[in-house]
């Protein structure tokens, strides 16, 4: 069982820099992939990002050059560090874990809570 906890979201400005965080619990947090994902409302939960256990990461097109994932083993945490916001950002972020590093959300096995960011113009 792994159990994972967002924070760092919140109401934001367009164009501005909030960075979310994941705190991992319960297992080796070095051995897995971690993920970020979002729900929109009416949407589906879209991949943001993703970071291997090796460091490589992977990013969604529309936050390509924007956001920049990292973790820090020691700490057990994954962050989401986001740049020049826009109003599509806004979304519910979830942090998962998975044993690949996929974009695909059916393969990750446990998620957080979730953390809300509102981008106002």
């Amino acid at each position: 069982q792994v159990q994972l906890e967002e924070s760092g979201g919140g109401l934001v400005q367009a164009g501005g820099s909030p960075r979310l965080s994941c705190a991992a619990s319960g297992r080796t947090f070095s051995n897995y992939a971690m993920g970020w994902f979002r729900l929109a409302l009416g949407n589906e939960r879209d991949f943001v990002a993703v970071i291997s256990r090796s460091g490589g990461a992977d990013y969604a097109d529309s936050v390509k050059g924007r956001f920049t994932i990292s973790r820090d083993n020691a700490k057990n945490t994954v962050y989401l560090q986001m740049n020049s916001l826009k109003r599509e950002d806004t979304a519910v972020y979830y942090c998962a874990v998975s044993t690949m590093t996929s974009r695909a959300p059916n393969l990750y096995a446990y998620w957080g809570q979730g953390t809300q960011v509102t981008v106002s113009s």
